[in-house]
C-alpha cells in the first residue's frame, strides 16, 4: 500500500494499493491501443476535451486543492490557484496546440517539402509532490493535444492527487487510457520506462532521479526532459525600486513554504543599499503568517515531510558553521520550519552551494556588475535569475552573460503557458510550456516530394 499523510498533524490521508506487474501491463496495454485511435482524433475534437478540463478544474478547484494541502502541506489559497493555473494550461493548449503543430514548409529544390509533428505514442511523467497539479497538467496538456498518451508516476506523498487528475480527464470525457495515474513506488520506474511501448520519459525532480532516469532512457535510446533542481539569484541592483522589489523577493522565496525549484534562494544586494534592503525585507518576512495550511490566512505552512525539515535544518546549521549568520529565524518544529533569513553568506557556504527546499534565504553582497554575474554562475544550477534595476537597458545588455535558462527583470521567476520553461547545468534539459514545449514529443518528420 502507498499511504500519504497530513505533513500539518501526522493523520493519514490516504492509503492507495500499489500496482503489480500484471496491473502495469494491463494499464500500458490499454495506453497502447488507444493510442492507435487517439493519434487519429482532430485538434478541435481534442480541444474540445481540453477545454472541457479546463472547466472541470474550475468547477471543483475547492475539492481538488483540498486534497493538495492535506497531502503536501500547501497553504489552501495557494492551492487553489494552483488549480486553476492548470486550467489555464488546458486552455492554453486547446487554443494553441493546432497552430504550434502545423505543417512547416521549406523551401528546397522540391516541388514540395515540409516539416510535419506527429504524435509519437505513451509518454511517462515522473513528477513531484511540491506542486503535484501543476507539474503534471503542464506535461499532460500539451502532451494529449498533441496526440500523445500520458502515464503518470507521482510522488507517493500525493497520490490521491494523481488520482483526482486522471479523474479530471475522464470527467471530461477523455477516452479510456488517454491518461492514466500508475500507483507504484520508484523501484519500478525502470521497468516501465523499458517498456517498448514506452516511447519517452519525463521528470521533474531531483538531480539523483534525473540522472537514473535519464541513464535508463538513454541505453534504450528514449527521449527524455529533465526539469530538475534551481537555486536562483535575486539580483538587486542600487537603482532598483526598494519597495517593491521587497515584496517581490519575499513572494519569490517564501511561496509554496519555499518548496520551489524555481524559489529566489539566493539574494544578492548590492552593497550600498543591503542594509536598507534587508532590514525592509526582514519586516516583511516577521509578518508572514504560519499556521494550519487549512486556514485561508496561513502564508507559512510545513514542509511536506519531517526528513525535508531535517535536510534544511542541516544546511542552516553546516553555513552557520562555516560562517552564515541567523537573521531571522533557524527554528524547527516537527515538519515546521521558521521563515529564515542567514546574512553573510559566500559562495563556499552549503546554503549557497546546494538547493535549500524550504523557508530559508541566504544573503550575499556584490560590488558591481561582474561580481553580481560571477556570483550567479558560480552556481552549479541554472534555472532562472531575477535582476531587480530600473534601467532596462542595462537589464538587457545583462542578460546574455546568465548561464540560467530564464532571465526575468523586475520580476519573480515563473512558469507561464506562453513561454519556454527549463534550465541549464544540472537544473537540466528540454523545454516545458509554450510551442516548444508541446514539440518536445513529437517525431518532426521531414517530407520530400520531387
Amino acid at each position: 500500500m502507498i499511504v500519504s499523510r497530513n505533513p500539518y498533524n501526522g493523520e493519514e490521508v490516504a492509503s492507495i494499493k500499489e500496482f503489480t506487474k500484471r496491473d502495469i501491463d494491463e494499464a500500458l496495454d490499454v495506453a497502447d491501443k488507444r493510442f492507435q485511435s487517439w493519434k487519429q482524433t482532430s485538434f478541435s475534437e481534442r480541444s474540445k476535451l481540453m477545454m472541457a478540463a479546463a472547466a472541470e478544474l474550475k468547477k471543483n478547484k475547492q475539492e481538488y486543492a483540498e486534497t493538495i494541502t492535506l497531502e503536501m502541506g500547501k497553504p489552501i489559497t495557494q492551492a487553489i490557484a494552483e488549480v486553476e493555473k492548470c486550467a489555464w494550461v488546458c486552455e492554453y493548449y486547446a487554443e494553441n496546440a493546432e497552430k504550434h503543430l502545423s505543417k512547416e514548409t521549406i523551401k528546397t529544390d522540391a516541388r514540395k517539402s515540409y516539416t510535419s509533428f506527429e504524435p509519437i505514442g505513451i509518454v511517462l511523467a515522473v513528477m513531484p509532490w511540491n506542486y503535484p497539479f501543476w507539474q503534471v497538467f503542464r506535461f499532460a496538456a500539451p502532451a494529449l493535444m498533441a496526440g500523445n498518451i500520458g502515464v503518470l508516476k507521482h510522488a507517493s506523498n500525493v497520490m490521491q492527487s494523481g488520482e483526482n487528475i486522471q479523474k479530471i480527464f475522464e470527467r471530461a470525457g477523455f477516452p479510456k487510457g488517454c491518461f492514466q495515474n500508475l500507483p507504484i513506488g520508484s523501484k519500478k520506474v525502470e521497468d516501465v520506462i523499458r517498456d517498448k511501448r514506452v516511447k519517452a520519459v519525463t521528470l521533474t525532480g531531483s538531480k539523483p532521479a534525473g540522472s537514473s532516469v535519464a541513464s535508463v532512457a538513454g541505453e534504450e535510446i528514449k527521449k527524455s526532459v529533465l526539469e530538475l533542481g534551481g537555486s536562483n539569484a535575486l539580483v538587486v541592483f542600487k537603482d532598483a525600486n526598494i519597495k517593491k522589489t521587497v515584496a517581490t523577493c519575499v513572494q519569490a522565496r517564501y511561496q509554496n513554504t519555499g518548496q520551489s525549484c524555481i524559489a529566489g534562494k539566493r539574494l544578492l544586494l548590492q552593497d550600498s543599499i543591503a542594509e536598507e534592503f534587508l532590514e525592509l525585507f526582514s519586516k516583511q518576512v516577521r509578518e508572514l503568517k504560519s499556521g494550519d495550511p487549512m486556514d485561508e490566512k496561513t502564508y507559512i505552512g510545513v514542509l511536506a515531510r519531517e526528513d525535508l525539515a531535517e535536510d534544511l535544518e542541516k544546511q542552516v546549521s553546516e553555513s552557520v558553521k562555516q560562517g552564515a549568520k541567523i537573521h531571522l529565524g533557524g527554528v524547527r518544529n516537527g515538519t515546521y520550519y521558521e521563515p529564515t533569513i542567514l546574512t553573510g553568506v559566500n559562495k563556499e557556504m552549503t546554503v549557497f552551494k546546494e538547493e535549500t527546499f524550504g523557508p530559508v534565504i541566504s544573503v550575499t553582497t556584490f560590488k558591481d556588475e561582474k561580481e553580481a554575474v560571477e556570483l550567479v554562475n558560480s552556481s552549479d544550477f541554472g534555472l532562472g535569475v531575477s535582476v531587480f534595476t530600473e534601467d532596462l537597458e542595462f537589464a538587457e545588455k545583462i542578460c546574455p552573460q546568465f548561464d540560467d535558462g530564464a532571465v526575468f527583470i523586475n520580476e519573480l521567476v515563473k512558469s507561464d503557458p506562453r513561454l519556454p520553461f527549463g534550465g541549464t547545468k544540472i537544473s537540466g534539459y528540454g523545454r516545458e510550456l509554450s510551442i516548444h514545449g508541446i514539440r518536445e514529443f513529437v517525431n518532426k518528420k521531414t517530407v520530400y516530394i520531387k
